[in-house]
């Protein structure tokens, strides 16, 4: 045991040298680490490594996801505040984005027209984010439109994921023929169902079946490729597009 017990140190001491050395940290630590390799390891795990870790985009996302799972108004707490303190056009799309998750679209849609305005009438976060919560607040004919400025400004939003579906959708409620080849346009740079499924339903109401079957059949034959949590996060497109062939 006593033997496992100094291998085991050493083993800790030589990761977290060779974590060191990738981070281009000063060779101080590595004859820390080795010198005293119980001792050396808590000191730099303290100093060094926790803090980097706190610091990752991975525990960010961690930390975000467990705030709003136990504090779900938080995020909109925290922007409210700081837009009220610096009322700035970065502060401002803060809030709006957390209206926008909280539900008030209407609200969030407001906050980025007034983003949207003057020196940053061509920002594409801005514009994005007025398309999608003009989209979510019903007001169709406002999230095509900005997203015409925002494909005249930058043409190559149009073949972003997001947008080309949003736009994709309001064109769709507002019963424009070009939504037929918008939703085509959006399942070339989709990274999920979403966009099949959703053309799938505007074909349907057009009673266009057939087709609709076929991206239904799609959906369902691209599913047995996934992983688990492509699976578990795409589900509700999966039931849609099961639902969707049943009884055809």
């Amino acid at each position: 045991m006593p033997f496992f017990g100094l291998g085991l140190h050493i083993l800790i001491a030589l990761y977290f040298g060779i974590h060191a050395l990738r981070r281009g940290h000063n060779l101080f630590w590595l004859i820390v680490l080795f010198s005293f390799p119980l001792l050396g390891s808590i000191v730099y795990f303290i100093v060094i490594y926790l803090p980097e870790l706190r610091n990752s985009r991975g525990a960010q996302v961690a930390k975000r996801t467990l705030n709003q799972l136990v504090d779900p108004k938080r995020e909109l707490r925290d922007a409210t505040e700081a837009f009220e303190l610096t009322a700035t056009a970065a502060n401002r799309a803060r809030l709006a984005a957390a209206l926008l998750a909280s539900g008030a679209a209407a609200e969030a849609a407001e906050h980025y027209r007034q983003c949207a305005a003057g020196p940053f009438a061509k920002d594409a976060s801005f514009l994005t984010g007025l398309a999608q919560a003009s989209m979510l607040a019903g007001d169709y004919a406002t999230a095509a439109s900005t997203l015409e400025t925002l494909f005249g400004h930058a043409p190559e939003t149009r073949r972003q994921a997001a947008t080309s579906l949003i736009y994709a959708r309001s064109l769709a409620e507002l019963g424009r023929e070009e939504a037929g080849p918008a939703f085509e346009a959006a399942i070339k740079s989709a990274t999920g169902p979403e966009a099949k499924c959703r053309y799938a339903q505007w074909l349907e109401q057009r009673g266009q079946t057939s087709q609709a079957i076929a991206l239904y059949k799609e959906v369902i034959a691209d599913s047995r490729h996934w992983h688990h949590h492509a699976k578990s996060i795409n589900k509700e497109w999966l039931n849609l597009a099961e639902q969707g062939l049943r009884g055809k």
